[in-house]
């Protein structure tokens, strides 16, 4: 009896350390994107841009848009001197880790000028410290009206598939 109430304190013990260590991180990934996102919205163009790991990839809505973060700072700086860069809310977010707590990913609904939109991507925990590695926007499209998006952009998206097939 007392080995199984031993194990049962282990296992509960373990258990409450893993929830309060999800319950901890999940707050510091929030408090992270909500930041990031309130950064841009106030054109502060540094602490944006400090919340990328020195080696991320930004993923825009446009099929052009995969930048490292040099590339994602050269589009991105004429915005944010301009006094603001863009406004997104979050409406609705999802947050995952590793085993380890050293990855989080993510997915995330945002108020934006471009009405809804999806992000998604992935943090790394440096010292201590979550970074965003990488972020993915998305334009959503309902799907009754896919049909018609799809002949909007089908003159733009074929030239750019014939010219990425030759390369």
């Amino acid at each position: 009896m007392k080995k199984i109430l031993l194990t049962f304190t282990i296992l509960c013990s373990i258990l409450c350390f893993s929830q309060d260590k999800a319950t901890q991180n999940t707050n510091a990934i929030n408090l992270v994107l909500d930041n990031w996102h309130q950064a841009a919205s106030n054109a502060q163009f540094e602490a944006y841009f400090n919340a990328l790991d020195k080696e991320s990839v930004f993923i825009g809505t446009d099929a052009a848009e995969n930048w490292n973060k040099a590339e994602f700072m050269s589009y991105a700086k004429p915005y944010f001197d301009k006094g603001k860069a863009w406004s997104f809310t979050p409406l609705q977010r999802n947050i995952y880790f590793s085993s380890d707590f050293k990855t989080a990913w993510f997915d995330e609904l945002l108020d934006t000028q471009m009405k809804i939109c999806r992000g998604s991507g992935v943090l790394v925990n440096v010292k201590g410290n979550w970074k965003i590695k990488q972020y993915v926007l998305s334009a959503t499209i309902p799907n009754e009206n896919m049909g018609s998006v799809i002949k909007i952009k089908a003159p733009i998206e074929d030239a750019l598939m014939e010219t990425m097939k030759k390369q």
